[in-house]
């Protein structure tokens, strides 16, 4: 893009503060900053001003799925299924680590948070850990895709590199970046985190996908038919699943996700229920009062309480990937470049990003299993230092499944 050009587009989108440092740029820092704003997809920024109604939700109903029972009932007959699927390289996995570990108090990745106690035990390392316990079985090897994100691919891939890789063999590692989004003040206006740099935040784990197809990795696993998605901050989280793959498969539908049974009925987890005919996951705040206490003769209707684990046919990914999933416009507190050009770390929020969420692909799939799992068996995450969701509770649980700390 020219100078000029570059000028005329900023005009046309009342953005010409980006240029207020133009002249104290190297030529590199020129090239880069005006690639940045070539890359800006200008009908999101706008939405600052409009946002999506994301709050109207259609005809909420509850949706059937696999209970514990029905699966201990039909384990071998799923495992069986799955584990065929995983031997013939039909299933890839998809570790979401694009966050820093900054809650617990560490600006490292997430992923490389040591949880041990008398000794080293990292995040990733029990994630590993989890995966290899499958393939051992299976004796087999899954594909696994790291999204990392521009301010943790560095340090992530060093990090594994150095740990070598907690034994998962280097060949069947593939690691992609997230895609970024700019962030605007409360004006719309793009804000600078350098003279030659946007202002730039992971655009949410909404845009795994279209991260991961743009690099082309797929392509060299060319069996994939499905591929398990699930997120750094869930220790015990179990992935390759043979059993919740074979369910899947054998129910036809296009997704799966893994739940657990609410603890109560406004326990603050999304859950998956049917909208319109549809799946979808729906915010506890977003269930009335009669909905989240109504009960059946097994419990709470809407109880399939959502941990981020799930599964997407692959050729169904494709054929959404043009659609658009609904852009969340959220307040955050932004750090900037003020006219002086000078840093400044926010205490309040000061602006807006975009996000989108991986729950909102679940309605786009069209179809999806919800899959029972036990509670203290799958479900650790860590989110905060301390209380509820912390790493103190997941290593209580860790404790609890019998792994050393």
């Amino acid at each position: 893009m020219t100078d000029e050009k570059l000028k005329q587009c900023l005009q046309e989108h009342g953005q010409t503060q980006l240029l207020r440092f133009w002249d104290e740029l190297g030529d590199e820092e020129k090239v880069s900053l005006a690639r940045q704003i070539a890359d800006v997809d200008w009908g999101t920024v706008a939405l600052w001003k409009h946002p999506e109604d994301l709050s109207g939700k259609g005809k909420i109903e509850p949706i059937s799925g696999v209970s514990l029972d029905e699966i201990a009932r039909n384990r071998k007959v799923f495992q069986k299924v799955g584990e065929e699927a995983i031997k013939e390289g039909k299933l890839g996995a998809v570790l979401l680590a694009g966050g820093q570990g900054t809650r617990l108090g560490s600006d490292a990745p997430k992923g490389a948070y040591n949880i041990g106690i008398t000794r080293p035990l990292y995040i990733f390392e029990c994630l590993i850990g989890n995966l290899l316990e499958v393939t051992d079985r299976a004796g087999a090897y899954v594909p696994l895709f790291i999204m990392t994100s521009e301010k943790n691919d560095a340090e992530t891939k060093a990090f594994l590199k150095a740990h070598a890789y907690f034994g998962y063999p280097s060949d069947f590692i593939r690691f992609f970046k997230q895609d970024m989004a700019p962030a605007v003040d409360f004006d719309g206006k793009l804000l600078l985190e350098e003279k030659g740099r946007l202002a730039l935040s992971p655009n949410g784990n909404g845009g795994w996908y279209s991260s991961l197809a743009r690099t082309k990795i797929l392509q060299e696993f060319p069996a994939l038919e499905w591929l398990n998605v699930f997120a750094v901050d869930n220790v015990l989280q179990r992935i390759a699943d043979p059993a919740f793959l074979g369910a899947t498969i054998l129910s036809g539908k296009m997704s799966g996700a893994k739940v657990v049974s609410k603890a109560e009925p406004h326990e603050k987890v999304g859950v998956l229920c049917l909208e319109d005919g549809l799946p979808a996951v729906v915010e506890y705040y977003e269930l009335s009062e009669e909905m989240a206490n109504a009960r059946d003769a097994s419990g709470l209707l809407y109880r399939h309480g959502v941990i981020l684990n799930y599964l997407f046919q692959a050729k169904k990914l494709e054929e959404i990937a043009g659609k658009r999933i609904p852009v969340h416009v959220v307040k955050k507190k932004v750090p900037h470049l003020d006219e002086k050009g000078e840093l400044v770390r926010p205490e309040e929020v000061n602006g807006y990003k975009f996000e989108t969420l991986i729950l909102d692909m679940i309605k786009l799939m069209g179809s999806c299993l919800p899959y029972e799992v036990v509670r203290e068996r799958e479900f650790a995450p860590v989110k905060n230092r301390t209380g509820v969701d912390s790493v103190d509770s997941a290593r209580e649980l860790l404790k609890y499944n019998g792994v050393k700390l």
